[in-house]
């Protein structure tokens, strides 16, 4: 078929890359004229594994072709992915700006039947929203269909998360939407859920808070284990065991970032307060989340007394492995409150030094883990990277002036770690 994919961030160019592997001609668009050259020439403006590999496959066979020029995508196209940003506003609710421009793009190129396919995380009824506005740019005189198609991927193993879908969910008001999207994933294997567009759109925040939840629970109950000499790891292995709850997203550490679910749980609270509900439990999701970051600061102020001029070495930027991406990264205001309390801030992270840079410049940034903590008061790990995982404790521990290792993702053996020496605390522990 033929796809265009509008917007070419993580969602979009994962789903341009992979619909083009699938066997359909795609077409990405993005506004950004600087982007498009570079995937034009094969680069990817993101990390992510596997990505460059099919954006190099999909330009070989000609299925894969990038442009600043939505029009074009419109009339060369079958069905159009809206896959913008939707950032969240001071208010907590989702900018849907760049939604509804779009929207309206899309409504001056019409000229024949075309199938408008919401894949930004967004509000429920802005589906809705975007069909009532291209009807009434276009006067009702060509025929269209809006429907939702929310993703379901992580940062860091989208692509094979896309490829692998436990489930498609599609939102649609017609059959013929629903023929169309049913055979733009004829090649998968898994349950595809049909709904209405409300349905669909809510599918999508109900999942995302759902685990920020999780998240949040097991970090509450980290908080209660380390005043009891408990583990929270043992207790979160004893509660996986549980199919009805299951292990993913029970491990404990300075809480969730990125950006879908900072984003996403508070655009909920805010459609359920608009709906007359007032989500009280998604809002101390976020209560604790942040208070997370809080905990560890106290952990590294208790071992080092005060933070003024103490070397800190921070291990991962990222707001988690395998991304680039920093949006909403608890590294960010942990290490904001360091600088401001005075301390020298170090930090090394595989992948994501260039866009820290930009939201943390006064800090010092180093490539190698050993060369990054030699000399250092402390030692917080922020990013659960397998470089880490692989650091050398003991080398670690000739290295810093002293032995203070803050685990904020309880990555390492605190036995181990204590038996080196180190003043090791972890988030449970």
């Amino acid at each position: 078929m033929r796809l265009s994919v509008i917007g070419t961030g993580y969602v979009g160019l994962v789903a341009a890359v992979c619909f083009a592997d699938l066997g359909h001609d795609v077409i990405g668009v993005d506004r950004d004229a600087e982007r498009i050259r570079a995937l034009q020439a094969g680069r990817s403006p993101i990390f992510e594994p596997g990505l460059e590999e099919l954006l190099a496959r999909g330009a070989e066979r000609k299925r894969l072709r990038f442009t600043t020029d939505t029009a074009e995508a419109v009339r060369e196209s079958e069905v159009i992915f809206i896959t913008v940003g939707t950032p969240s506003l001071e208010s907590g609710d989702a900018d849907v700006t760049a939604v509804a421009a779009v929207a309206e793009t899309i409504a001056e190129s019409l000229r024949d039947y075309r199938l408008i396919v919401e894949k930004s995380t967004v509000p429920v009824r802005t589906g809705e929203r975007i069909r009532d506005q291209i009807q009434l740019l276009t006067g009702g005189t060509v025929p269209f269909d809006i429907a939702s198609n929310p993703e379901f991927t992580r940062e860091g193993s989208a692509i094979y998360d896309f490829m692998h879908p436990d489930r498609i969910v599609i939102g649609v008001q017609s059959e013929r939407a629903e023929r169309l999207l049913r055979e733009v994933y004829r090649p998968f294997d898994c349950p595809l859920l049909v709904a209405n567009l409300a349905t669909a759109e809510l599918i999508k925040h109900a999942s995302n808070a759902f685990l920020a939840m999780k998240i949040s629970y097991i970090n509450a109950v980290a908080n209660v284990c380390e005043r009891v000499g408990a583990d929270v790891r043992m207790v979160a292995e004893g509660m996986g065991h549980d199919d009805r709850i299951g292990r993913a997203f029970l491990n404990a550490g300075v809480g969730y970032g990125g950006s879908c679910f900072p984003k996403d749980v508070a655009a909920f609270v805010r459609i359920a307060h608009e709906a007359g509900y007032e989500f009280r439990l998604l809002e101390e999701v976020a209560r604790v989340n942040e208070t997370q970051r809080d905990l560890l600061v106290r952990h590294l102020k208790d071992a080092l007394w005060v933070l003024a001029n103490r070397i800190v070495t921070v291990f991962g930027l990222a707001y988690k492995p395998n991304t680039d991406d920093m949006r909403d990264a608890p590294s960010v205001p942990v290490i904001e409150r360091l600088v401001r309390e005075g301390a020298q801030v170090r930090a090394c992270d595989p992948v994501a030094e260039a866009n820290a840079r930009r939201l943390l410049p006064d800090i010092a940034y180093y490539a190698d883990p050993y060369e990054a903590a030699r000399g250092s008061d402390a030692v917080v790990l922020m990013t659960e990277w397998d470089e880490f995982r692989k650091v050398d404790l003991a080398r670690l521990r000739e290295i810093v002036r002293r032995p203070v290792l803050i685990d904020g993702r309880n990555l390492f053996d605190p036995e181990q770690a204590r038996a080196l020496g180190f003043h090791y605390v972890g988030m449970g522990r």
